[in-house]
């Protein structure tokens, strides 16, 4: 009798509003982010992790006008090669990175982050964008110039670990000059995990991919804020 595999479901992820933290000191901000709701991350579109996976752990809240997302990377050899900010980060060494979206909304962020704090910020207007980025090799025509979100870094080498600390503020994701949109947002966090020696590197997300690419949304993750009701907030 043949087993039924059953799919993965993408994560749901609670996204409680933040206490006051200090963003440099790495134990308060694990404080912090204590009552979110982790999300880890996987391999979905093998059989069977790759043998050099690593797990990484990431958590979302939210606080005054911005959202916070703070990871934890398990990287046996943490490195970049990246010397500014929008180079292409994932062809440069361990890259950390950011897809939010919210529901009601077509155009979507990719943010990355390297292990020395350069960031690539870009916005996609649809999923066609993609595609359109892909066929010419360049996404340069969707980056993002002015800053649109901040990032803090720890190494921790002898633990095996790096973290981030990203703030994006609301008005970076979404458009019409809101402040906030809707109780609802997709979103999904993966990673690119380089060692010296080895030719590639090892992928993961926090999606269940089917396939090895981080832009398919239908799998993306959803994340739920617990915005106060008596906010004069859109509703999903």
């Amino acid at each position: 009798m043949t087993k039924k595999i059953v799919p993965i479901q993408p994560p749901l992820a609670l996204c409680p509003e933040l206490p006051a933290f200090d963003p440099d000191d790495l134990a308060n901000v694990r404080l912090a982010f204590d009552p979110a709701t982790p999300v880890s991350s996987q391999q979905g579109w093998l059989a069977k992790p790759d043998p050099n996976f690593a797990p990484m752990t990431v958590r979302s809240g939210w606080r005054l006008d911005g959202l916070f997302v703070f990871a934890e990377l398990t990287d046996a050899d943490i490195f970049t090669q990246a010397t500014a900010h929008n180079q292409r980060l994932w062809e440069l060494g361990d890259t950390f990175e950011i897809f939010l979206r919210p529901a009601k909304q077509e155009s979507y962020l990719e943010l990355q982050v390297a292990p020395n704090n350069r960031r690539l910020q870009l916005r996609y207007p649809n999923a066609k964008a993609v595609a359109m980025a892909r066929k010419a090799g360049s996404a340069a025509d969707f980056v993002i110039r002015k800053k649109a979100f901040y990032s803090q870094i720890w190494l921790c080498p002898k633990e095996k670990k790096w973290f981030v600390l990203a703030r994006i503020p609301f008005r970076s994701v979404c458009e019409n000059g809101q402040s906030r949109a809707g109780s609802a947002w997709k979103f999904s966090f993966s990673r690119y995990d380089y060692t010296r020696g080895r030719a590639e590197p090892v992928i993961s997300s926090t999606s269940p991919h089917a396939k090895a690419d981080f832009h398919r949304q239908g799998e993306w993750g959803a994340l739920r804020f617990d915005f106060a009701a008596n906010e004069d907030q859109s509703r999903d």
